[in-house]
């Protein structure tokens, strides 16, 4: 278990990322190459992206370059996830070559102390190994997941309006004790299943808590301790499949009776979501979306509420109810 100590002060300074990390998707997306648990979920997107990564040439270096720097166990090096790559991947890759060389190395170390490192990894402290290193991630992101950006980010905006009413609801104790299964709030000590046993001490720096759309199962924290606290955690709800064109793609029976788009829409709203993000979600404009929320309204389905500049559409009862009726609310029911 990981027991993360809050401060008061650390309890105003806990943050949401507003959209996803492209490093931490890289890890977890990886993960999800190397184990069976909830491949359901991301099955499609399993195949499609081995396929790519076939077709391209790649599939050598993810299994030899990849895979032995990111893998399952309870351990890998933290330099791979730097805190800059909250502003992209441009900005975490560059991070990635301005480690310091003693850094890399020690965490190397670690990493084959724990799970055994490739002998050619101990390349990554100078500067033309990890160059062609980035590139490999860079390549990997570009085949593997930026196909698919729009609809993750999707559902990263539906976990963090849910999150957001947390804690309009419960202020911060509100937010951190919605964060289930995998953690529980008892403050001032947020406790997390977790593959090793430590305790993680904000001392007044706070929390960035990142919803990851690949992560499966149990958050993950940084191991050293010393750097910026983060946990990357997964989403609300099981990750929707994604189809070989990126879609979502909702059962026949609702599909049938409101129409495809409609049917993504009306499942997307589940966790509550603004038009942008239904937009998204469903691949159409904001002004085709606009349109659909009003049918659906107008039917009694949702309701939709303005916050600030945005339009907030969350579910009816009626609408809850159709949705369990045609068995979506195994995919969009919080865990």
């Amino acid at each position: 278990m990981l027991r993360i100590h809050f401060t008061d002060s650390d309890l105003a300074r806990v943050q949401v990322a507003s959209r996803p990390d492209p490093l931490w998707e890289v890890f977890f997306s990886l993960l999800r190459f190397q184990s069976r648990r909830g491949l359901w979920s991301y099955a499609d997107w399993h195949r499609t992206s081995r396929a790519d990564l076939h077709d391209k040439g790649l599939a050598p270096a993810v299994r030899d370059v990849l895979l032995p720097l990111y893998p399952r166990g309870t351990y890998f090096p933290d330099f791979l996830t730097p805190g800059e790559a909250s502003e992209g991947l441009d900005a975490g890759l560059e991070a990635i070559l301005g480690t310091p060389r003693r850094r890399v190395l020690r965490e190397l170390s670690i990493l084959d102390r724990v799970s055994g490192a490739p002998a050619w990894a101990l390349g990554l402290a100078d500067n033309g190994k990890r160059n062609e290193f980035v590139q490999v991630i860079r390549t990997y992101y570009d085949v593997a997941i930026l196909p698919h950006s729009d609809h993750i980010q999707a559902h990263i905006d539906a976990d963090r309006s849910a999150r957001a009413r947390a804690l309009l609801d419960g202020g911060t104790d509100g937010l951190l004790a919605g964060l289930g299964p995998y953690m529980r709030w008892r403050r001032p000590t947020l406790e997390v299943d977790y593959a090793e046993d430590r305790d993680l001490y904000l001392q007044g720096r706070g929390l960035t808590l990142v919803p990851s759309y690949f992560c499966w199962g149990s958050p993950v924290s940084l191991a050293d301790s010393g750097l910026p606290p983060v946990l990357a955690y997964p989403l609300r709800s099981a990750a929707p499949r994604i189809d070989d064109d990126g879609a979502q793609q909702p059962r026949a029976p609702l599909s049938a009776l409101l129409g495809a788009t409609r049917a993504v829409i009306l499942q997307a709203t589940a966790v509550g979501a603004t038009t942008g993000e239904l937009a998204r979600a469903a691949g159409v404009s904001a002004a085709s979306a606009t349109r659909h929320t009003a049918v659906l309204r107008d039917a009694g389905l949702l309701i939709s509420s303005r916050h600030g500049p945005a339009v907030l559409h969350t579910l009816t009862p009626t609408g809850a109810a159709l949705l369990r009726s045609s068995g979506q609310e195994h995919r969009t029911r919080p865990a």
